[in-house]
């Protein structure tokens, strides 16, 4: 099968955006005083949405009011800060290029809150994603589907035709639940076994591997 539509996650598999998550986050938990957070422990934290990322992120036992306070001094740290340290990975522009030239239909379908998918989606990526699609109140977020068949409409695509491409437990599970293969990459948040152990219906290490499924 030959695949005409894919649609990416956006945090570790388009974009290393880990060190200034990482960094708003802390921004955030320093203003309480609470103790930081390593890179590899925010790594394992996203992934669900900003408000799993705050919650696992604030000590145990923080109350749900200073919780929401902290989480909104992230989602500004975070606005005005999200390009600092953010990088495509290697091949990621290349291998968008080449889908693009094949006519294959791009889109991103992310946890990260609607307005940051598509300012970073914007600034890195106009050129080849048509449609991108954060957390908002009116779609459900992942590993729900309701995001992905959102995407799917508004590309004209059926989702017999398209792929979804990511880096987590979370994509796998998106992914099944809309009924499209999964392409779990190992260049992300998440390792082999984890995406292997979740069910990807293909792993690859290099964006420029992706070619090979579509039309």
């Amino acid at each position: 099968m030959k695949y005409t539509t894919v649609i990416f996650d956006l945090d570790g598999t388009l974009l290393n955006t880990l060190e200034d998550l990482t960094d708003s986050v802390n921004y955030a938990l320093g203003k309480f005083g609470y103790p930081l957070r390593t890179i590899d422990e925010i790594r394992q934290f996203v992934g669900n949405g900003v408000k799993v990322l705050i919650n696992l992120a604030v000590p145990n036992k923080t109350s749900a009011e200073d919780t929401d306070k902290c989480l909104k001094l992230y989602r500004k740290h975070y606005s005005e800060n999200m390009q600092n340290k953010t990088r495509p990975y290697d091949g990621i522009t290349e291998m968008l290029k080449s889908l693009k030239e094949k006519g294959i239909k791009l889109a991103v379908v992310s946890n990260k809150y609607d307005t940051a998918v598509k300012a970073l989606c914007n600034d890195y990526y106009k050129e080849y994603i048509e449609v991108a699609i954060g957390e908002s109140p009116d779609v459900a977020k992942k590993p729900a589907p309701d995001s992905v068949f959102a995407a799917l409409k508004e590309l004209g695509s059926e989702k017999e035709d398209a792929l979804y491409v990511g880096d987590s437990d979370v994509d796998v599970h998106t992914a099944h639940n809309a009924g499209i293969k999964c392409v779990g990459v190992t260049w992300g948040f998440r390792n082999r076994e984890i995406l292997k152990r979740e069910g990807a219906d293909y792993i690859i290490d290099k964006p420029e591997e992706l070619l090979q499924y579509v039309k």
